[in-house]
């Protein structure tokens, strides 16, 4: 059973807590200020590729506090939003502490994000976002092959999908799940890293952000948004994430390969 959500008030930020893992931090009074850096790096990425102000179909697989829905909702008013969202009491205690803005078109389903998008339309969703944790860690079921497929189904063309991923040195982890969206998205698709240079650089366990898409990936404008966050932050380009992993085959359901993110340490 998961923990009970605590909220805990610091100035204009509520931090959400689950247990020892800080889940989320909203800001009611201005929806574009992100704390966390793995959430700039996905707001960045989505910034680049997709111009404001004009709408988005935006699937999100993991809800918390909703930031990134409230971001979306904020830089593109009237975009339609589904989030799959699992945890009912933490959407339950989410909308009763922080209430969603006037006007918002986010849906939240209370259903996992391995059932959620194989209910999915076709061609859907300009833009899948996965940021799902269990107590620190990415299910495996939310990196197979079998999996990244279905979310290559969802996607319009000109979609793109963004992976929220832990990982220790050497990122063996990311490559695979890089591999995976690569052979699921098919000939020509692209995968790249935005982290923090610390992380891309193998110093040390954190986040990494993984943008795959059938088009070119727009790396200048991606490197010039990174320039602007308060700490050290880098892309690898596509042509680098496959070096890096030129061994890295996809985890695989089928092939019984499969594995939770790494644990993250005490």
């Amino acid at each position: 059973m998961t923990d009970a959500a605590q909220f805990e008030q610091d100035g204009d930020v509520t931090w959400i807590r689950i247990g020892e893992h800080p889940q989320s931090a909203v800001s009611l009074n201005d929806p574009e200020l992100l704390v966390f850096e793995y959430v700039q790096q996905l707001a960045l990425c989505i910034d680049a590729v997709f111009a404001r102000p004009a709408p988005l179909r935006v699937t999100h697989v993991g809800g918390a506090g909703l930031t990134l829905a409230r971001w979306v909702h904020a830089t593109r008013p009237g975009s339609p939003q589904i989030v799959l969202e699992p945890d009912v009491a933490l959407t339950e205690a989410v909308r009763r502490e922080l209430p969603l803005p006037r006007g918002h078109r986010i849906r939240v389903r209370p259903l996992r994000g391995e059932e959620g998008v194989v209910g999915l339309a076709s061609a859907s969703a300009d833009l899948v976002i996965l940021d799902a944790y269990v107590d620190g860690q990415v299910p495996a079921s939310l990196a197979t092959v079998e999996w990244l497929r279905e979310v290559a189904r969802v996607l319009a063309p000109g979609g793109l999908f963004l992976a929220n991923l832990a990982d220790r040195p050497g990122l063996r982890y990311a490559a695979r799940v890089a591999s995976g969206a690569r052979a699921a998205l098919g000939p020509g698709a692209q995968t790249a890293y935005v982290g923090l240079h610390q992380v891309l650089k193998s110093k040390g366990f954190g986040n990494v952000v993984l943008a795959a898409s059938r088009d070119p990936l727009p790396l200048f404008d991606m490197r010039r948004a990174t320039a602007r966050l308060a700490l050290p932050t880098g892309v690898v380009p596509p042509n680098e994430v496959i070096s890096r992993g030129s061994h890295a085959a996809p985890f695989s359901a089928t092939a019984g390969e499969t594995s939770d993110s790494p644990a993250p340490p005490a």
